[in-house]
């Protein structure tokens, strides 16, 4: 089956590890995401419906327009996709503009730039709500019109909602099946990338996922699938769960050198 690529980029993002995470996920009529980042899961599956949901208020305002208004949006989009625009002086301009505003199309369409000229894909804000990542230095930023058109396309079955991962859980329907990417949990006690948004997701919050899960499973006999780093930690906290090892290549690294062998736990809840 081929394999579309999400219009955003995205740290730990699932693209790589999609082949497997599709064998692993149960049938149901509604496939909910707790945690949707970029939303490879979703665009590369062929459930009725989706739920999709996460913390950040902006991805999901984005993904709304997009829904909704997709060419107009990519219109006004690849305006700032010029050489022009792609020069830190631009950039911090950018970022700075989309930090003031209030205009929910006006930050979606500063999203994507910003998500596509940033460094490395990332998303952080600081513990203002202010957007921080610094330029991305890259040749020729990519406008990604064919991803935006197609993930346009799968949205009509989508409902898109910003809410935190235990509401979006509490509630879901018979039926269902749920995938969850959350922040990985931290390889070791210094090694703590999971502050993607200006909440981390702290040791406790991932316990509470997989306690979730387990109750879902057991109490609604609704299938949850968790994946995340293969760790002593992650091992305990699922371990009622029935566990798949994959072989990942992944780090916030960009040479590829620095990217080291990590292996991720596919936990699937039923």
């Amino acid at each position: 089956m081929k394999k579309n690529r999400a219009f955003l980029k995205w740290a730990g993002g699932k693209y790589p590890l999609l082949d497997d995470i599709r064998r692993h996920l149960p049938q149901g009529d509604c496939l909910i995401e707790p945690f949707v980042g970029a939303g490879s899961v979703f665009l590369n599956t062929d459930y009725d419906r989706y739920h999709l949901a996460d913390i950040n208020g902006d991805l999901i305002n984005l993904y709304n327009i997009v829904k909704t208004r997709a060419v107009a949006f990519i219109e006004d989009a690849r305006q700032l996709f010029t050489p022009a625009g792609n020069s830190a002086e631009t950039y911090y301009a950018q970022r700075t503009a989309f930090n003031a505003s209030h205009d929910p199309y006006q930050r979606a369409v500063l999203f994507l730039y910003l998500n596509r000229h940033g460094y490395n894909g990332l998303c952080r804000y600081n513990l203002r709500g202010e957007f921080n990542v610094p330029f991305g230095r890259y040749r020729k930023p990519y406008f990604p019109e064919a991803e935006l058109l197609w993930f346009a396309e799968r949205a009509q079955k989508a409902t898109f909602v910003c809410e935190s991962y235990d509401v979006t859980l509490n509630s879901a329907l018979a039926g269902s099946v749920v995938y969850c990417d959350p922040p990985y949990a931290p390889l070791s006690a210094t090694a703590n990338f999971t502050a993607y948004h200006t909440n981390s997701f702290s040791l406790r919050e991932q316990q509470h996922l997989a306690e979730l899960a387990g109750k879902l499973a057991q109490e609604s006999r609704i299938p949850v699938l968790i994946s995340n780093h293969d760790t002593l930690l992650t091992r305990e906290w699922y371990q009622n769960a029935d566990l798949h090892v994959v072989k990942a290549r992944r780090s916030i690294s960009r040479s590829i050198s620095g990217r080291t062998q990590v292996d991720e736990l596919l936990a699937l809840f039923r």
